[in-house]
């Protein structure tokens, strides 16, 4: 790790209420008086039909206000809107059927928790069981249970793309080099769970809802929600507190729960709130999308790959619940990952199970997309006698802006450079001579390397692939990658930036506040960020948020924009107060609006004319010091008619060595180090670049060695607990971590910044594994999956002994 203890390491704006205890998290809030509260009856079967659902012994327990299930339900919604064309409708509770366990099928509303858990337990379901599948390959079978008889099978979705000589590649290649690989179902466990308030009235001009939730996709939500309840969206508004109790995805997909508790207040006559139990989370909220896929390679005698073929297979549960399938296409621009690759075939295909609908988790698309490729690139390596890194930089990108196959456009990297100093930093002669010393003796040593392309900056167009080109509706295309800031000045000269990105603690304040001090040249202490949201008056776009890495490729361009329209009024204003002179003439520094001849007045005198004295302002000149503005890059377009899409407006890089030792009689996997390098463009704060690193890897460690949603044959969740979902701590946290840079500023982005929240969540489940598969090579045991621990590892020893 470099060595930062000369540096003063200034604390975040966020860090003071949290660690005081004064965080304003959603159980903290009481908006509305005379609130009630409501418990969610939830399904025990993993599919089943609903015989009858008997609500009465509940509606007539002691301090109930009322209860809802699915006649209420069928009869006031709608179905979600998808993603596609698919007959798979999608509404807040089972109906007619259930098909996971956990899905809701009444809401009871009482005085308190106590009583509506009390009452509904009073609830009688009658079950007619059906068959059920888990498992995303079975899903696939001609004979299995079929979820959504409408649609004809358990495929949501099934797309084909081809770019280049594929066939062709693949008939001359040296070597064909074919690997089958999955990867788990796991989360993101935020500290708190989802959590609802929603109160539903009757105006004059109509019905309206008003919620509050803990939801950081808050504005795909809008729309979604007016189409379920049936009411225009200007009648819908929705609040998210500035404390969230993170997310990383989890809390961004269709939030049914804010519909549902709306419609239970309907009913009720009251606003109601419910907040979910860790039971339920881990049972019924969401999940990342596990995998089941096949990578192959059409590679030359000198090791360079020259086409690619991959079928990807993902389990979306139960529905596909927007905005899935976007794990399938987020990564599609950067399918070949850091490579030279430009003849790809994909085969998309996502299926329906008896699990929890999936969604966004940490680094989603990427997470998958990455274990498939670089466990490819080290059986490439294996079959043509390279060593793993040498294959890697072989086909390497080396020029800039790359144009992918599949339309993905490298905006800027130094990928050999990144590569050359995680191996620097690796050391990797010194853990070479650990892995000899330990097989030696009998032991288990191994070394891992994954390169990863980190996207940031999503375009949302690449759903539109799910859709054949012939299919898409003209006029109808999404693209973008939109955000929007409002920034004002008051009568002080005090600045404050109005944000909608919805962040989940990743510091967004701490830097809007530095980026707009830096522009404006004021003292921090003069700027002032506010990041609690209210889509009545946020400034948003239906692409805001928090997702994909956005804000430090589009949220702080925005803020630049906003500040340089500040700064235009500012200067303005201060020539009145300095003879007139030319505006163009001015500029800021330290606090003032400087002359070139030595001439200054204070920011905040300047800002003060707009305020007292708007008359005195040059012709043409608003009166206005607030600013609107948007950042909407031109090049994140809609997909192209031969399905090629640049999917995220700007591409870091990570390269990432991995040392991990095997304990020979427990088989427990420790890491030893770990070389992470990042490069993240224009490094706009250090220390929460610092951050992001570390919590990634430490999101990957999860998914790699711990944590996995498993099932029983019958359907039933296993892991529903933290006795049985583990999580990593503190103490598998011990390992040595050697991190660095490089940085590529994006051309892009006013500021040069690229994303950097989600790298090493991609980049460390597969290096990881590859540090495992590197361990056990001397004993013939493949590594095709994940999580890996000492249980799995004697698994697959058992099973090496039997045959």
């Amino acid at each position: 790790m470099p060595d930062h203890s000369d540096r003063w390491i200034p604390s975040r704006d966020e860090d003071a209420a949290l660690v005081t205890g004064r965080g304003a998290f959603l159980d903290d809030l009481d908006p509305l008086p005379g609130t009630l509260v409501a418990a969610v009856v939830r399904s025990t079967r993993p599919h089943a039909r609903l015989r009858s659902v008997d609500l009465s012994r509940a509606r007539a327990y002691p301090g109930v206000a009322a209860v809802i299930g699915p006649e209420e339900v069928r009869a006031a919604l709608r179905p979600f809107p998808l993603s596609t064309g698919t007959a798979m409708p999608y509404l807040p509770t089972g109906v007619d059927k259930v098909r996971f366990v956990g899905e809701p099928i009444a809401v009871v509303v009482a005085s308190d928790r106590y009583v509506a858990e009390d009452a509904a337990e009073l609830v009688t379901v009658d079950y007619d069981d059906l068959g059920a599948i888990t498992d995303a390959r079975a899903a696939l079978a001609a004979d299995a249970p079929q979820l959504h008889e409408d649609a004809g099978s358990n495929v949501a979705t099934d797309r084909t793309f081809s770019f280049g000589p594929v066939e062709e590649r693949f008939a001359s290649a040296a070597h064909v080099v074919t690997g089958t690989y999955d990867f788990p179902r796991y989360s993101s466990v935020p500290m708190e769970c989802y959590s609802v308030i929603a109160h539903w009235t009757d105006g004059s001009d109509g019905p309206s809802v008003q919620a509050w939730a803990n939801f950081h996709g808050p504005f795909s939500m809008v729309p979604v929600m007016a189409g379920a309840l049936g009411i225009p969206t200007s009648r819908v508004r929705l609040h998210v507190p500035a404390d969230i109790g993170g997310s990383f995805g989890i809390k961004a997909g269709i939030y049914p729960y804010v519909v549902l508790m709306a419609l239970a207040s309907k009913h009720a006559g009251t606003p109601v709130r419910w907040a979910e139990d860790r039971v339920e989370h881990l049972m019924a909220s969401s999940s990342g999308a596990d995998r089941a896929m096949t990578f192959s390679a059409a590679v030359d005698a000198d090791g360079t790959v020259t086409a690619l073929r991959t079928d990807l297979v993902d389990n979306v549960g139960a529905y596909l619940r927007p905005p899935e399938p976007s794990t399938l296409y987020r990564c599609f621009g950067n399918i070949t990952g850091p490579y030279t690759i430009d003849a790809v075939q994909i085969r998309a295909r996502a299926v329906v199970t008896n699990t929890m609908p999936t969604g966004l988790n940490r680094g989603f698309g990427g997470q998958q997309l990455y274990f498939g490729l670089e466990r490819l690139m080290d059986a490439i390596a294996e079959q043509t006698g390279l060593d793993v890194v040498e294959v890697r930089r072989r086909n390497l990108v080396t020029a800039f802006p790359h144009e992918t196959a599949t339309g993905g456009v490298y905006d800027s990297g130094d990928y050999v450079a990144a590569l050359e100093l995680a191996v620097k930093n690796a050391d990797l002669a010194e853990l070479a001579k650990r892995r000899d010393e330990a097989r030696a003796r009998g032991g288990f040593y191994g070394i891992g390397t994954a390169l990863v392309v980190d996207p940031s900056g999503t375009n949302i167009g690449y759903v539109g692939l799910a859709t054949p080109a012939e299919q898409r509706k003209p006029g109808r295309d999404k693209s973008g990658s939109t955000e929007h800031v409002r920034m004002s000045v008051d009568l002080q000269g005090v600045v404050t930036v109005l944000l909608g990105s919805v962040p989940q603690g990743q510091g967004h304040a701490t830097v809007a506040r530095k980026v707009a001090a830096q522009r404006l040249a004021l003292p921090l202490d003069q700027v002032r960020a506010v990041i609690d949201m209210d889509t009545a008056t946020t400034p948003w776009t239906v692409t805001s948020g928090s997702y994909s890495s956005r804000f430090a490729p589009l949220v702080t361009s925005a803020v630049v924009a906003a500040a340089d329209t500040i700064a235009t009024t500012v200067k303005a204003a201060a020539s009145t107060l300095l003879d007139g002179a030319d505006p163009a003439e001015l500029t800021l520094a330290d606090g003032q609006v400087v002359h070139p001849d030595g001439r200054g007045v204070a920011f905040r005198h300047a800002a003060g004319v707009v305020h007292w004295d708007p008359a005195a302002l040059p012709d043409g000149v608003p009166a206005r010091l607030y600013a609107e503005a948007e950042f909407s890059p031109r090049e994140t377009r809609a997909a192209t008619a031969d399905d090629r899409i640049n999917s995220s407006l700007c591409y870091g890089f990570v390269a990432e060595i991995v040392a991990v030792s095997i304990d020979p009689d427990t088989l427990e996997i420790g890491v030893d180090r770990v070389s992470s390098v990042h490069d993240a463009g224009t490094v706009l704060d250090q220390t929460l670049l610092d951050g992001q690193v570390y919590g990634a890897l430490l999101h990957g460690l999860g998914g790699a060695g711990y944590e996995e949603f498993t099932h029983a044959p019958s359907g039933q969740p296993t892991s529903a607990t933290f006795l049985d979902y583990l999580c990593p701590t503190s103490a598998e946290a011990g390992f040595e971590l050697r991190t660095d840079h490089v940085v590529t500023p994006s051309p892009l982005t006013p500021l040069g910044a690229k994303g950097c929240g989600e790298g090493s969540s991609m980049s460390f489940p597969v290096a990881y594994a590859n540090a495992v598969a590197d361990a056990l090579a001397p004993h013939g045991i493949a590594i095709t999956s994940l999580p890996l621990h000492g249980e799995v590892l004697h698994q697959k020893f058992t099973e090496k002994e039997r045959s």
